[in-house]
């Protein structure tokens, strides 16, 4: 994390806080009058359509007031969705339990893409349950993660699922 997104990080965690609101993650691409701060906003039960468009404009505010950014900036506020992105360890904590794709720098047990069940995370490193059992993936060989969304299928009308 730079310096810029630690300060936004500060700026907004105490006023998303009072509002429920967790700040999920914080992104600021681009440089000089085209940059992009895109927040993720989470809640307990989720975040509606008036939640998000809420915290927008108090986080906009902000943005102002404080002066955080020189020039022009586009705010994209939105909720993680339902396959969400791994990059801070609070984030792979809130996923234990869930599958997840996860790409490692290197090859561990002969390949760079692991899917499995979060089953655990330390300070130091996340444990997969895989098929063929259990991996532990330091933090470090983390190149990008996801959990991952299964759609069930819906049974055809008149046929009991079983």
């Amino acid at each position: 994390m730079d310096d810029l997104e630690a300060r936004l990080w500060d700026l907004f965690g105490p006023y998303l806080a009072a509002e429920g609101i967790e700040l999920d993650d914080l992104e600021v691409r681009g440089g000089g009058g085209a940059r992009l701060v895109r927040v993720s906003l989470d809640a307990p039960g989720g975040m509606d359509v008036e939640a998000i468009a809420r915290a927008s404009q108090g986080l906009s505010r902000l943005l102002d007031q404080a002066d955080a950014l020189a020039g022009a900036y586009t705010l994209e506020v939105g909720s993680p969705g339902l396959e969400r992105d791994l990059r801070r360890p609070a984030q792979f904590a809130k996923a234990v339990g869930r599958e997840v794709v996860l790409t490692t720098r290197d090859p561990l047990a002969g390949s760079r893409r692991h899917r499995g069940v979060l089953d655990e995370v330390t300070d130091e490193t996340v444990t997969l349950r895989l098929a063929e059992g259990t991996r532990h993936i330091p933090f470090g060989q983390v190149a990008q993660a996801r959990t991952v969304f299964r759609w069930e299928k819906a049974p055809k009308p008149g046929h009991k699922r079983g």
